[in-house]
């Protein structure tokens, strides 16, 4: 949390949008509804990062992997119910396959994936929150880094074994944690500057890409086990995700034709 603000920070700064932070700082402190948007994902996005880092080192990585299956489907439903956003025959199959292959997996474990749905309600709710917060994704994001900077400062008080180690500032520890948090804030900056651009819906179905590559490193890199209930899941998901990207750039062809 502390190294994603600082990054963003510095960008304010290299990019010379002082001015900009400013101006919708203050601004946020006058409408009261705007600043309540961004705490509130400010909230959901720390719950997120929390739940998936105790889940990594708990010994729940396939639930926390299944989590980022489920949200995609969260986010689809979010733009279906809150922000009304239409749903074609066909993409309304895509989302009907990749629930199947969702559920498949789900039951293949035997364990109801409370982790799992932490993880894609928290951030199927942060992707609305852009949506709905109008702040452009830099500024956005560095505001949301910052809100939460003072947790972050209290927990490395209470806790400074955890802490980053001055006296070993360019140690391999050090350095990890620096590009951890340039590596959590690039993400989301690109996240929240494409969540403003297309629908909610697309939003969730671009993002079956992230667990896929995950799954290519775990099975080809990290020669993780790939079961029968993987292939079956994966297959309803990618065969849904084709079917949507088709349906959703032929629409855009016709009315160009018309």
């Amino acid at each position: 949390m502390i190294w994603s603000f600082v990054f963003t920070f510095l960008l304010v700064l290299i990019m010379r949008k002082w001015s900009d932070f400013t101006k919708e700082w203050k601004e946020l402190l006058h409408n009261k509804k705007k600043l309540f948007g961004i705490s509130l994902a400010t909230l959901v996005i720390s719950l997120n990062w929390l739940i998936f880092i105790w889940a990594v080192n708990s010994n729940h990585v396939v639930q926390a992997s299944l989590g980022y299956y489920i949200n995609p489907l969260i986010s689809i439903l979010l733009g279906i119910i809150v922000l009304k956003e239409a749903f074609t025959f066909r993409q309304t199959i895509s989302f009907i396959l990749a629930g199947i292959g969702v559920l498949y997996l789900t039951i293949s474990y035997g364990v109801f994936p409370w982790v799992s749905l932490l993880l894609a309600i928290s951030f199927g709710l942060y992707g609305l929150l852009k949506k709905k917060v109008d702040i452009g994704p830099m500024i956005g994001l560095t505001i949301e880094t910052m809100l939460i900077l003072p947790f972050a400062i209290i927990y490395l008080a209470i806790y400074p074994d955890n802490a980053f180690q001055l006296h070993e500032f360019f140690s391999s520890t050090n350095l990890l944690l620096m590009g951890a948090g340039v590596m959590t804030a690039i993400p989301l900056l690109l996240f929240a500057s494409g969540a403003k651009r297309i629908s909610l819906a697309m939003v969730g179905f671009l993002q079956y890409i992230a667990p896929t590559l995950m799954l290519l490193l775990g099975v080809f890199i990290y020669k993780e086990a790939f079961t029968s209930a993987h292939l079956i899941a994966f297959a309803f998901i990618w065969i849904a995700l084709v079917n949507f990207m088709l349906t959703s750039y032929r629409r855009p062809l016709r009315k160009k034709h018309v």
